[in-house]
């Protein structure tokens, strides 16, 4: 019977054929994404059979990580047994070439010997024969010698039996199997012949659309290893910690600290970003605190001898908290429409107010048409949300 996992192809991906849906039991395929480097487990079966979508796709590079590194585990016993089985191999080959060497001395020996007992048996009176015969004996000789001589060089360079230092390089090489399989000299396809020697199929179910992956292994002989795996996935709202990793931004953000400082203590906890990235990266921590509405200068100590009060604000802190042109705010500032003042000293910098409710209306103000600020409409609306102090 053929073998339903098929032949191993070209390509980086280290278990396809192997990988099996955990909905549908059906063989996921392989997609490679431009090149052979990004590729992707995709079930196909529902789509294929029914007409429906896919049953579920992730990543293919954390899963072959997995269960590489779980083979390089199974093999860890057998290591001193490989380097034993080694040291074996190699003095059973040393022993038969040494058995060559002796055949080939043997024969040039007889030969010499031959040659030696033709030459005492020829009668004194044949000369030239005599001649003759002492000339190929003394060829035999020397040819003896020749061999007798590069037998013992052969011995000097490779003994018939290992050296202390030979067994324990051998037993340090079998030991660092990691070191093996990650070595440029092992191909794809000796990787992929190894983990289908000891892995019968793999297991996955995507847990919803988060980034966690359920995997079973089911290795040759019956026996299972079960574990999580973490996929990339698109958006922080997949990540199934998402409301605990709101949480922590807010409050981080509450103490005062930077995008940086926030990424930093998010790494430092174990959170990740969706994409699996090294490090959280302070950029997707102002993606998330502009989705949660954070202000990356919320939380900021004010300055020092109350030059802002409550609720007040720079004017170009609040254009980045409400995510408008500067210009734009100055512009309703020079207008009159919200309000606002000077501070004391040289700088003399715009100071506007503003609580939560005025920067929700000018959240709103901001998204509406073009020109629609210089209409009646607009005195309306600001008459009736009106909650400045005056």
């Amino acid at each position: 019977m053929a073998d339903a996992r098929g032949a191993p192809r070209n390509g980086n991906s280290l278990l396809q054929g192997l990988v099996v849906c955990g909905y549908c039991d059906a063989r996921m395929t392989v997609n490679y994404h431009g090149s052979d480097k990004r590729y992707s487990y995709l079930c196909t079966r529902q789509n294929t059979v029914y007409g429906g979508s896919s049953c579920q796709c992730l990543s293919g590079a954390p899963l072959d990580g997995f269960a590489a590194e779980k083979v390089l585990e199974a093999l860890e016993p057998a290591a001193l047994e490989l380097s034993l089985e080694a040291a074996k191999n190699i003095e059973s080959e040393r022993a038969e070439l040494d058995g060559l060497w002796q055949k080939r001395m043997e024969r040039a020996s007889y030969e010499a010997e031959r040659a030696g007992r033709h030459y005492r048996s020829v009668e004194p009176e044949n000369r030239l024969v005599a001649r003759q015969l002492a000339r190929d004996w003394e060829r035999k000789l020397a040819e003896e010698k020749r061999l007798k001589e590069e037998y013992q060089r052969f011995l000097l360079g490779r003994p018939r039996l290992l050296s202390a230092s030979e067994r324990e390089s051998i037993r340090r090489l079998a030991a660092d199997i990691p070191a093996l399989w990650n070595a440029a000299s092992t191909s794809g396809a000796q990787r992929k012949e190894i983990i289908r020697q000891v892995i019968e199929r793999v297991v996955v179910e995507v847990e919803g659309d988060s980034e966690r992956v359920g995997v079973r292994i089911e290795w040759a002989g019956g026996r299972r290893t079960t574990a999580v795996v973490i996929r990339p996935v698109s958006s922080f709202e997949q990540l199934s910690y998402y409301p605990q990793l709101c949480g922590r931004v807010r409050e981080l953000a509450s103490q005062g600290l930077d995008s940086r400082r926030i990424a930093q203590c998010l790494d430092a906890e174990g959170y990740r970003s969706p994409k699996l990235v090294e490090g959280f990266g302070y950029q997707g921590v102002q993606k998330l605190m502009r989705r949660l509405g954070l202000s990356r200068h919320q939380g900021r100590q004010r300055p020092p001898q109350g030059l802002l009060g409550e609720h007040e604000w720079w004017l170009g802190e609040l254009a980045k908290r409400i995510r408008m042109p500067k210009q734009t705010l100055y512009t309703w500032v020079r207008r009159g429409w919200v309000s606002s003042r000077q501070s004391t000293g040289h700088a003399r910098r715009w100071v506007v107010w503003a609580d939560e409710a005025e920067l929700e209306r000018l959240r709103r103000l901001h998204e509406l048409p073009r020109g629609y600020h210089t209409h009646r409409k607009w005195i309306e609306l600001r008459g009736e949300n009106d909650r400045v102090p005056r």
